[in-house]
């Protein structure tokens, strides 16, 4: 599998499972239509339509694209982390149960780890 060559602030969270400052992510203001894509391997991950506003520093989103994303539990014991299902590239983690949506979800993403593609690009990819 071909990967996108990544910066070492990048590297650091994808691959290294860091995590960016909250507050920091460039997505975690954009409401725009369109779908984020995996930053390592293009893979669709989230559309815009399942993001919402939790006021917790990072993009969340409620649900997935099927099949887009491996739950993996944190070596903390008490989180669970996501990787992108194509190349495990670390995205963040989901917390359920919270009632922030009716499906109980909050995917809470690293900015850094995926790149947002507008609606009227996605025909293009």
């Amino acid at each position: 599998m071909e990967y996108r060559q990544l910066t070492p602030e990048e590297a650091s969270v994808i691959v290294g499972k860091a995590t960016e400052a909250p507050f920091s992510g460039e997505y975690n203001n954009l409401f725009c239509k369109g779908t984020y894509r995996c930053k390592r391997c293009n893979a669709p991950l989230y559309r815009s339509e399942d993001k919402f506003e939790a006021h917790c520093g990072w993009p969340s989103f409620d649900r997935e694209i099927p099949g887009a994303i491996t739950r993996i539990p944190d070596p903390d014991g008490h989180r669970t982390e996501i990787v992108c299902s194509k190349c495990q590239a670390h995205l963040g983690h989901v917390f359920t149960g919270e009632g922030f949506t009716p499906t109980q979800q909050r995917h809470c993403v690293n900015s850094i780890s995926m790149n947002f593609i507008p609606s009227d690009k996605n025909h293009l990819l």
